[in-house]
Formats: structure tokens, C-alpha cells, sequence
């Protein structure tokens, strides 16, 4: 028997006491208060509420290596990026990928592959698919559901999915930037529990009033926690964190921990903030998660004290999976799969005739998801639409990675470029190719170099270029998560170096294709007009 003696964090009845924890076959078997203990503080480890592990470009394993230093011990991971790609094989990948991580990974079933009928994606999952997927014992929930036109005007399919995640009483994850008042009630009403897409107070508490809990988001890219943040003292009880989605840089600096700091700080009281943490996803995706009680797994951490949280160890079935801060998962290979089947395209495809051409400019807005129209009078030269970095109108193309089609063309405001293009194979929710640049020559050359490497990230300028592979899907890379930090941050580097001022440009342009999240995006079939569900 193991016992493991420290400041005990009880998180059911809101107390600190020292005690002993005794592990033996993989379970806590007691907690008992002890007279004196080491000053460290043992605690449930924390819970990312909804991410999709495939942002971070790492695959489950790798991910799972970093996490778990940061004292997260599982996830509630949507897995429909690599379902976009690769169907329900995408899926069964993950799977397949986490099961040596320890990390207690809890994989939904995604519900939108694809996400909208207005774009292009590598595989379909239906209902009769997602309710066989909803018997695996691996699949713990239906994943976001980002239909939401499709849940308020009843759409047959949209609802065959929710009703069988209802007959295996599975939750259903919400998705539905926007959405208040009646709409709100109408979509809560279909048997949908949580939303992590809130980017204002008031549609928070408009979604809460409609019985949904609150995943308050802090990503690589949408960032909510300064809009939400008061829920934690408002509504303490119905909110949860998340990061959504984490790139690689971001993470190898924190995870849920950071957001627990950073409320601590804000001086919210220490048991809302962990039980948010640690405890409210356990109970409401029913994890099978240990949360310091007896006879249940030996899932927790070792911190130094309440206000840094260095995490001195991670435990996992009873396992010390993090020792004195490092992670004790040895480095491994990783099958790779993927699915791309196009050639190069030529500068000439991308060409936009002035005449007829009077779509909206996409304006991007740092640090968020959705996006304004910006109505703009074209000018052009000898009869073509070309990009003006004077005024930073750059021209934006989505190129269908799946079969051979020309590439959908638009423009985009507040990426900055002055000379030169980025492009990525990341491009929510389909992973098309999607690029920005100054001309275009520039975004040829960077198309063509995910093109090469069948998926990845892009960068070229005048002064050179940087080129990170994703092998795997063209979504995430078989590399270590400092490797491939390191990688993010060269290509991130040059991004900024040719003038853009997003603090995340490639987060951001992956978002640029998503067509769920208002108000205009591109899609490679065209540029989409989200809040009106249809096409320019």
C-alpha cells in the first residue's frame, strides 16, 4: 500500500486539513486527517471541459505528456477535427493513440461531420453511424452540437442524433455563439446541457436561465474568461473551464491551472474555483474520474501551495504519472494517417475579375471567433481584384484539399500581411487548405508547400520561409509538444515579422472557415453569410 501524506484539499466539504492518502490496487483506500504532514497540498486533478486535442497539433499521447504536468488528469475532447478528415477511422485513431497516456481522455461522438452542407469535408457521419458510436464504451457523450439551425427548425437527422444520445442518457454538448431569448430556451429545450461558445455576460445568463451550465473558454484564440469571469461568483455552481482550443505554444506554458490563478487572483473564493475545476465536469459528464474519495480511482496532484499551483506530482489509477515535476510517459512513435488528393495550384486560379464581385470584406477580430462584415467599394487593376495592404484588404482562398476544384476567394481585414502569405491545413471544421496573403504569388507558394507535405503550416515572405508538418491528418504532428512548440513559435514568428498584429495568426485564420460561428466566413465552396445560414 502507498500513502502519500500532505495539506488535504476537500473539495465535498470545503475544508484543508492534514492527512494521509493510502493508494493500493489503483484506488484511494483511505483519507485520514494525521497529526502532521509535509507542507504540500493534495487536491482532484484538473479537467479541461471541452477541448479538441487535435488544435494542440499534437496527437493524444504527446498532449497527454504536457497536460499532465500542468495537473490535468482528463479531458472532455471533441474529436470531430480528425472526424472531419477521416470519418469514424478519425475517431478510432484517437482513440487508439490515447490509450497508452494515462490521461483519462473521454472522447465524444461528433455529431456535425460534416459541420454544415456548405463545404467540403473528407467523410460523413450520419445518424445511424453516430448512434452505434454512442454504444462504444470509449464514447462518453455527443459532442458539440453546432447545428443549432438544424436543433430550432427540427432538421430529421440533427434530431436522430440528439434522441440517441438521450436513449443511452449520454449529454449532449451544446454549441450556439449568440443565441439568447426564445432561441436559446428552444435549443436547452432539445435535451442540449452546456455552451462554451458565450462571448458576453448577457447571453451567459441568458443560456443559464434555460437550465444550460457555462464552460467558460480560454484558448489559443477565443478568449471569454474576461466576459465571463463573474459567473464564478454569480453562478458557482453551473460553470465550468475550458481551453477549446491550444496550441502548442500556449500549452507548454499552462493549461486549466492557469485559469485558476488567474481567479484566485481575482480573489474568488479557492473551493468555487477548484470545484469548477476539478469536480463539475466530473459530475456532469459522469467521468470515470477519480476526485479524492475513498474507493474511488487515485486521480489527483501535489502542489506546492494554493496560489502557484507547481504541480510536484500527478497521479493517475494510483500511478505517479508526473514525478517532481516531470512526466514520467516515455517518448513513442505514432502511426501517421491522413487524407489529401490534390496537386499544386497555379497563381492564375486566384485571380477575382472586378466586374460582379461585391461580397462583404471578412473583418477578423483579434482574440475572438466571430467576425464582421465590412462592406468595401473594390478597386481594381487592368480589370482584377488584387490585395491592398495599404488599407490591409488582403485576399483570403480556401483550397479543397479532398479532390481537385478552384479555390473559393474572399477578402479579409486586421491580419496585417505587408509582403508575403500563411496558409494551413487547420481550417475548422472541414481542414481545407485556408490562406491570407499580399498577392497572389505569394499565397500560391504557400499553398503549394502544404500541397508538398500533404498538410501543415505555411509561411513565406521576401525574406524566407517556415514550414511546420502535420502529418497526421494534417492536423497534428507525431513530435514532442516542446518540439513542436518550438516549431509553432519560429512560424508564428515570421507570421508577425511580415507585419501581422493578431496575437494568434494561425488560430485565428483556421477560424476563418468556420461557418458555424457568425457572421461571414469561406468556405471552399464560397463566402458564407452565418447568421443568415446561406451563401453570398
Amino acid at each position: 500500500m502507498q500513502h502519500i501524506r500532505g495539506q488535504i484539499v476537500d473539495l465535498h466539504k470545503r475544508r484543508i486539513f492534514s492527512g494521509e492518502v493510502s493508494i493500493e490496487a489503483g484506488k484511494i483506500q483511505s483519507i485520514k486527517a494525521v497529526a502532521e504532514a509535509p507542507d504540500q497540498y493534495i487536491l482532484p486533478g484538473f479537467i479541461d471541459a471541452h477541448i479538441h486535442i487535435e488544435s494542440s497539433m499534437l496527437v493524444p499521447y504527446e498532449f497527454a505528456r504536457i497536460a499532465l504536468q500542468h495537473g490535468t488528469v482528463a479531458t472532455i475532447s471533441d474529436p470531430h477535427e480528425i472526424a472531419n478528415v477521416l470519418g469514424i477511422d478519425g475517431v478510432r485513431y484517437m482513440i487508439d493513440n490515447a490509450r497508452a497516456a494515462k490521461l483519462k481522455f473521454h472522447f465524444g461522438a461528433p455529431s456535425c461531420v460534416p459541420a454544415t452542407t456548405f463545404e467540403t469535408a473528407g467523410a460523413v457521419i450520419d445518424a445511424t453511424a453516430i448512434e452505434d458510436m454512442l454504444q462504444w464504451p470509449n464514447i462518453h457523450y455527443l459532442a458539440e452540437m453546432m447545428n443549432y439551425p438544424g436543433v430550432l427548425h427540427a432538421d430529421e437527422e440533427v434530431m436522430k442524433k440528439i434522441a440517441a444520445a438521450k436513449k443511452v442518457g449520454k449529454p449532449i454538448d451544446g454549441h450556439a455563439p449568440g443565441l439568447r431569448g426564445e432561441d436559446a430556451a428552444r435549443y436547452a429545450a432539445a435535451g442540449i446541457t452546456t455552451d462554451h461558445e458565450c462571448f458576453t455576460l448577457e447571453e451567459a445568463l441568458d443560456k443559464l436561465a434555460c437550465g444550460m451550465k457555462i464552460l467558460i473558454r480560454e484558448g489559443s484564440a477565443a478568449k471569454n474568461y474576461t466576459a465571463l469571469h463573474t459567473l464564478l461568483q454569480s453562478h458557482p455552481t453551473e460553470v465550468m473551464f475550458c481551453s477549446d482550443d491550444k496550441h502548442p505554444d500556449d500549452l507548454l506554458l499552462g493549461h486549466i491551472d492557469e485559469l485558476v490563478r488567474r481567479s484566485l487572483q481575482k480573489g474568488y473564493d479557492l473551493f468555487d474555483v477548484l470545484r469548477a475545476a476539478c469536480i463539475h465536469p466530473v459530475e456532469h459528464y459522469n467521468m470515470q474520474v477519480g476526485i479524492l474519495r475513498e474507493g474511488a480511482p487515485a486521480d489527483f496532484i501535489v502542489v506546492n501551495n494554493l496560489e502557484e499551483f507547481k504541480v510536484h506530482a500527478t497521479y493517475i489509477n494510483g500511478e505517479a504519472v508526473v514525478q517532481n515535476g516531470q512526466s514520467q510517459l516515455a517518448k513513442k512513435e505514432h502511426t501517421l494517417v491522413n487524407n489529401f488528393n490534390i496537386g499544386p495550384i497555379d497563381a492564375a486560379s486566384l485571380q477575382v475579375p472586378h466586374a460582379g464581385y461585391s461580397a462583404p470584406v471578412i473583418r477578423a477580430i483579434d482574440g475572438e471567433l466571430i467576425t464582421e462584415k465590412l462592406p468595401h467599394a473594390y478597386t481594381a487593376t487592368n480589370g482584377l481584384i488584387e490585395s491592398d495592404t495599404e488599407n490591409d484588404i488582403l485576399k483570403m482562398a480556401v483550397v479543397n484539399r479532398y479532390r481537385e476544384a478552384l479555390p473559393a476567394i474572399g477578402f479579409i481585414q486586421n491580419f496585417g500581411i505587408k509582403e508575403g502569405a500563411i496558409a494551413s491545413t487547420v481550417a475548422h471544421d472541414s481542414h481545407n487548405i485556408i490562406c491570407v496573403g499580399s498577392s497572389d504569388a505569394y499565397i500560391a507558394k504557400a499553398v503549394n508547400l502544404l500541397v508538398h507535405s500533404k498538410g501543415g503550416l505555411a509561411a513565406v515572405s521576401a525574406t524566407g520561409e517556415q514550414h511546420l508538418s502535420l502529418p497526421v491528418a494534417g492536423l497534428m504532428s507525431d513530435l514532442s509538444a516542446i518540439e513542436i512548440g518550438q516549431a509553432y513559435a519560429k512560424i508564428d514568428a515570421l507570421a508577425k515579422e511580415m507585419g501581422c498584429s493578431l496575437r494568434a495568426p494561425f488560430m485565428t485564420l483556421s477560424f476563418m472557415a468556420l461557418l458555424v460561428i457568425p457572421k461571414i466566413k469561406l468556405s471552399d465552396l464560397g463566402m458564407f453569410y452565418a447568421e443568415a445560414f446561406r451563401f453570398y
